[in-house]
């Protein structure tokens, strides 16, 4: 069933227009997290970087069982007007209502209900039928933008002159665009950071209000597995991927002791050290500080002692996948970041990226382009 799953994904994915909601940036094509909180902070450093005294909100919003919500015969209507043919809307509306369930604990099994609402769980279909149910919950003012990655929504005010009346509006739509489609804002795990560089101005923040209930304010928040402060310094973040995998390392010396030979040490720290040190390495290693960065760099060296060979280092591998993902992104002319790589008139070189701040200077997308611009002139 899984397998029959994927080829109707595949085929959904086929026919879905491109003018799809560009920011949900889950179950596309050259999508990943790494995009997602990269269109975030480049977002937020721009503007932080327009003018002094401007600031940013992010309401990072949380569902009530988002994919246990959903109405098939919404969906259905909405699927239409992406432009599905009928009788695929007909068998995804088939696939999701009447499906009997029970609940089986010890050697007791309760009595059958059967569902009609809702997405089955741990079904391959279920997040991109979720993405398609919610790819009309659209930002509708141009000093907000809504970023989904499948459930994982985050609402990201651009706050000017201290108005904040776009961006309690656009919570507002938020909370009556969910009342209409059946979702309910879990308003206890909804959190709301600021990003204000200015320590000159006293400001008077609003507290956006959902379901009548005020939405706690926190100095960080863990979005898509990185944690992001209200400074968006990356300390607390490199000290908790650290910590994982200082971890690892001790099974690593238990399988030296065991030993066995050193290619399978370099597979196992590639698969469970190198990936956790690496995670969404993009968004975050350019502007960490020289000493989180040679906090990373013994743990590596630390392995390398354990395995005895080199290891890649992550400054390396930073640089290589920053290339890569900007290659990616010039092709790919629907990537919501396609317009950030211009040429210039010799076609031979991208347009640098206007910055005043070395935070904006150093993160992805300027120092993405520095690096195809240097290849562009090495070879």
């Amino acid at each position: 069933m899984k397998c029959f799953e994927r080829l109707v994904r595949d085929f959904i994915i086929s026919s879905l227009p491109d003018t799809l909601d560009p920011l949900q940036f889950a179950y596309r094509p050259n999508r990943s997290t790494d995009d997602a909180i990269s269109h975030l902070l480049h977002t937020s450093l721009t503007h932080l970087d327009t003018r002094r005294g401007n600031y940013v909100k992010m309401l990072f919003v949380d569902y009530s069982s988002a994919f246990n919500t959903i109405i098939p015969s919404t969906l259905t209507t909405k699927l239409e007007h992406l432009g599905l043919s009928s009788s695929m809307r007909q068998w995804i509306s088939n696939f999701l209502t009447g499906r009997p369930q029970a609940v089986r604990m010890g050697g007791h099994v309760s009595a059958s209900t059967t569902l009609s609402t809702g997405a089955p769980q741990g079904c391959v279909l279920s997040p991109l039928l979720y993405s398609l149910y919610t790819y009309d919950c659209v930002a509708t003012t141009s000093s907000t933008t809504i970023i989904k990655f499948a459930d994982d929504t985050v609402v990201v005010g651009l706050i000017s002159d201290n108005n904040e009346t776009a961006y309690l509006k656009e919570v507002r739509n938020l909370e009556t665009w969910c009342q209409r489609n059946n979702l309910l804002l879990n308003v206890s795990k909804t959190k709301e950071l600021i990003v204000d560089f200015s320590t000159k101005q006293e400001r008077n923040y609003q507290t956006p209000v959902i379901n009548e209930c005020p939405v706690e304010r926190v100095d960080s928040f863990k979005y898509l597995g990185v944690h992001i402060t209200q400074d968006l310094s990356w300390s607390c973040h490199i000290n908790s991927v650290v910590k994982k995998a200082r971890q690892r390392l001790y099974h690593l010396r238990r399988l030296r002791d065991f030993r066995l030979p050193s290619k399978v040490l370099r597979n196992f720290y590639s698969c469970t050290i190198e990936s956790i040190l690496t995670g969404n390495i993009l968004t975050w290693f350019g502007n960490s500080t020289m000493q989180d960065r040679r906090a990373l760099q013994r743990v590596v060296r630390s392995a390398e002692r354990t395995i005895r060979s080199e290891l890649p280092d992550l400054h390396s591998i930073y640089s290589r996948r920053c290339w890569t993902k900007a290659r990616k992104i010039v092709k790919d002319l629907s990537h919501p970041n396609n317009g950030l790589f211009s040429l210039l008139r010799s076609g031979k070189r991208f347009r640098s990226l206007k910055t005043n701040t070395e935070r904006l200077r150093r993160s992805f997308f300027p120092q993405a382009i520095r690096s195809l611009n240097h290849t562009t002139t090495q070879y």
